[in-house]
Formats: C-alpha cells, sequence, structure tokens
C-alpha cells in the first residue's frame, strides 16, 4: 500500500522513464550519432542535419530533465534530504539548466555562425567533401586569408565548446543520477 508522501508505481516508472530517455538520447547524440554520420555525408550536410537536430535534442532534453527534476522534487521534500538527495537534487537541476542554456543561447548562436561560415567556404569551393581531414590545408589558407572567416571561426569556436561543456556537464550530471537511482531502487 502506497503511503502519504510515497510515489506511486507510475511514478516511479515515469521517473525511470524520463530518466533514461534523457541518458540515452545523450549518449546517442553526443557520441555516437555524430562521429558516424560526420564520416558519411559532407561537412556543409552534416551542418545542415545538425542545425536540425539539436534544437529537437536540446528541447527534448530539457524537458525531460525538467520532468525528471519535478518528479524527485515532488517526493523528496527539502527539510529531509540527506546529502546524497541534496546532490541528486542538484545535479537534476544541473541538467536542466544546461539543455536550456544549450536550447536557448549556445545552440542557436553556433548555428547561426555556421550557416556564415559555410558561404564564405562555399565562395571557396570547401564544404562538399566529406569527413573532416580531406582539405585541412585549404580549411587553413582561408583562415589565414580571410579575416571574416577568420572571425567567424573564432566565434563558432567559443559558441560550440560552450555547447559542448554544457552537454557534457549534463551526461556527467545525468549518468550519475541514474547511478544513483540503480543503487536506489526502492528509493525512487
Amino acid at each position: 500500500m502506497v503511503m502519504e508522501g510515497e510515489p506511486t508505481d507510475l511514478v516511479k516508472v515515469l521517473h525511470l522513464l524520463a530518466l533514461s530517455f534523457s541518458w540515452g538520447m545523450q549518449v546517442w547524440v553526443s557520441f555516437i550519432a555524430g562521429f558516424a554520420l560526420v564520416w558519411q555525408v559532407s561537412l556543409h550536410t552534416f551542418g545542415l542535419v545538425q542545425s536540425k537536430l539539436f534544437p529537437v535534442y536540446f528541447y527534448c532534453l530539457m524537458g525531460s530533465s525538467g520532468v525528471s527534476l519535478a518528479l524527485y522534487a515532488v517526493y523528496h521534500p527539502r527539510d529531509l534530504l540527506d546529502w546524497h538527495e541534496s546532490l541528486q537534487m542538484a545535479l537534476y537541476f544541473v541538467a536542466l539548466v544546461m539543455a536550456g542554456l544549450n536550447a536557448r543561447w549556445f545552440g542557436p548562436a553556433a548555428t547561426e555562425v555556421m550557416f556564415q561560415m559555410r558561404e564564405v567556404e562555399k565562395e571557396h569551393g570547401l564544404g562538399n567533401q566529406i569527413g573532416f581531414s580531406t582539405q585541412r590545408e585549404a580549411y587553413a589558407k582561408l583562415r589565414e586569408q580571410d579575416p571574416k572567416y577568420r572571425a567567424y571561426k573564432s566565434t563558432f569556436g567559443r559558441y560550440h565548446g560552450l555547447s559542448n561543456l554544457c552537454n557534457l556537464l549534463g551526461v556527467i550530471c545525468t549518468t550519475t543520477n541514474l547511478i544513483y537511482t540503480a543503487l536506489n531502487l526502492s528509493t525512487i
């Protein structure tokens, strides 16, 4: 029998599904899909795919992280949290914030600059090759010769790096929460 303040089995399953969805999506998008795709399509096609995939990824991640945080917070009152539960609550919050930063700022900013870089690359006949290493010298030469491209590249690197950092922190938070949850299944 469910006691007052104890989640039902449906809530426990929903919490576990949201957490698992987040983790699986993060692992697939962060470590598998991009590496497989970059060797199969041109760089400009890769960028176009990412520009369409990442907003959906970030908002789905934000939604599932929000559900996980909300369900955890409802059934773990702040006054009764031990340090493990406080850490887990903080990790849910950080994962949500990281997904939000990517969805709202870093992802769109990186995409906008990527399209600007793409136009300059097209003018110089670059971007239609498959893989990163096929024309490194041509990209380096373009960066040296074109100050506008150099500025785009620098800005893109900054936004892309911040987006990757947020994504990595989110993966770490979600992985840690999944481990905590697995080790404490009876207390979900």
